[in-house]
C-alpha cells in the first residue's frame, strides 16, 4: 500500500506545461531571428557542430528531473508490514440512487452530487465501523463490498453517475435485497442501510417485502430524502451544456419530485429514520448521533502497520536527470555523429 505524504505539492506540476510553452516560444524567436541574420544553409556552415536534437532532450531530462524532485517533496510512502488490528463499530451500507430523476437541480449542484457529499461527510465521521456501498436505478449494482478503507470508498463513491447502469427507473427493493447480501458476519448485531434518493420507487409492493425481509436479517433502514417536493425537471447535458429537458411520451416535460411520504414509510417499516439531507451539516449530525447511540461489535481488520519513505529515490533520479541536462551539451557528439542516429546530415 502506497501513502502520499504531502499531496499538496502535486501543485507544483503545474509548471511543466509552463516551461514547454517557454520553450516552444523560445525556439519560435531562435528561428526568426536567426533568419534575420542570414539564410539556413549559411547558418549550417557557420555552425556545422550545432545539433538540433540535443536542445529537445535537454529539455527532456530537465522536465524529468524536476518531475521527480516534486515526487520526492510529495514523498511517498511503502506499507511494508501488514498486521491485524481490533476494532469495535456498525457494519453500514449506503444504497446511492443514480436514476435519472437524480440529475434534477432543485438541490445544488443536483440531487446526485447532494447524495454523494451526504455520503462523503458521513464517511469523514465515522471512525472504525465498516463500509460498503450500493449504487441502484432500475437493478442494484455492487459499488464497494464491506471494508474499512475510507480513502478506496470515497474513490468509488466519486465514480458513480447516471449512467453506469442501463436499467432505468428506481427499484428501491433491489437495493434492499442486494444489501441483505452485505453483512457476511453473523456476530454483528448492528447492520444499518441507508438509502439516498429523492423517493421515487417503482416497485412500492416489492419493496414492503423486501424491508421486511431485511428486518428479520437484524437491518435498520434508515432514509436520506434529496430533492424538493415541488419538483424540478430533468436536464438532459452534453458536455456540460443543457441541451433539452427529458419529456415523457405525450411530449410534455418531465417533473420529478422528492417523494417522502415513500421513504418515511420505509424508514419507519425498517425500524429506522426518515432524514431530511437538504441540510448537509444538520443530516450529518443526526446520523452521527445515531451512529453512536448503537452497540458496537468487536472485528478484526487488516491494515499497514509500518510505511518506509521512498522521498531519496525520487530526489536521486531527480538530481541525475538535472545533471544530465548540465553536462549535455547543445553540440553534436563526434561518436553519435559518426553513427548519424538522428539522420543529422553533413553539411558540406
Amino acid at each position: 500500500m502506497i501513502q502520499l505524504d504531502e499531496k499538496i505539492y502535486f501543485y507544483l506540476l503545474a509548471i511543466i506545461p509552463v516551461i514547454i510553452v517557454l520553450f516552444a516560444l523560445l525556439q519560435i524567436w531562435k528561428k526568426r531571428t536567426q533568419k534575420k541574420f542570414a539564410e539556413t544553409p549559411l547558418l549550417k556552415r557557420l555552425s556545422p557542430d550545432k545539433s538540433n536534437f540535443k536542445s529537445s532532450l535537454k529539455l527532456l531530462f530537465f522536465l524529468l528531473g524536476i518531475t521527480f524532485l516534486i515526487l520526492g517533496l510529495v514523498n511517498p510512502k511503502i506499507g511494508t508490514k501488514l498486521e491485524t488490528v481490533k476494532r469495535e463499530g456498525v457494519d453500514v451500507v449506503f444504497a446511492v440512487d443514480v436514476s435519472k430523476s437524480m440529475l434534477a437541480e432543485d438541490i445544488a449542484p443536483n440531487r446526485l452530487e447532494k447524495a454523494k457529499r451526504l455520503v462523503s461527510e458521513i464517511i469523514n465521521q465515522l471512525a472504525s465501523d465498516r463500509i460498503g456501498i450500493i449504487a441502484y436505478a432500475g437493478q442494484a449494482f455492487p459499488q464497494l463490498p464491506i471494508t474499512t478503507d475510507y480513502g478506496a470508498a470515497k474513490m468509488f463513491l466519486q465514480s458513480m453517475n447516471t449512467d453506469m447502469l442501463t436499467s432505468q427507473g428506481t427499484a428501491i427493493n433491489e437495493a434492499i435485497n442486494l444489501a441483505t447480501t452485505y453483512y457476511n458476519d453473523e456476530e454483528q448485531t448492528n447492520r444499518v442501510l441507508f438509502i439516498i434518493s429523492d423517493g421515487e420507487d417503482h416497485s412500492e409492493g416489492d419493496t414492503k417485502d423486501a424491508v421486511e425481509k431485511a428486518l428479520e436479517e437484524g437491518i435498520q433502514i434508515f432514509t436520506i430524502g434529496v430533492g424538493k417536493p415541488k419538483g424540478a425537471p430533468i436536464p438532459i447535458k452534453r458536455n456540460g451544456v443543457v441541451e433539452s429537458l427529458k419529456k415523457d411520451s405525450q411530449g410534455e416535460v418531465v417533473i420529478t419530485k422528492l417523494n417522502e411520504d415513500v421513504l418515511i414509510e420505509i424508514a419507519d417499516d425498517g425500524d429506522g429514520e426518515y432524514i431530511d439531507g437538504s441540510n448537509t451539516e444538520v443530516a450529518v449530525e443526526r446520523i452521527k448521533e445515531l451512529l453512536q447511540q448503537m452497540d458496537k461489535k468487536e472485528f478484526e481488520a487488516k491494515q499497514f502497520a509500518e510505511f518506509k519513505d521512498q522521498f531519496q529515490w525520487f530526489l536521486g533520479i531527480g538530481l541525475l536527470f538535472l545533471l544530465l541536462d548540465i553536462f549535455v551539451l547543445d553540440k553534436r557528439t563526434k561518436w553519435l555523429k559518426k553513427l548519424n542516429l538522428f539522420n543529422e546530415k553533413e553539411i558540406e
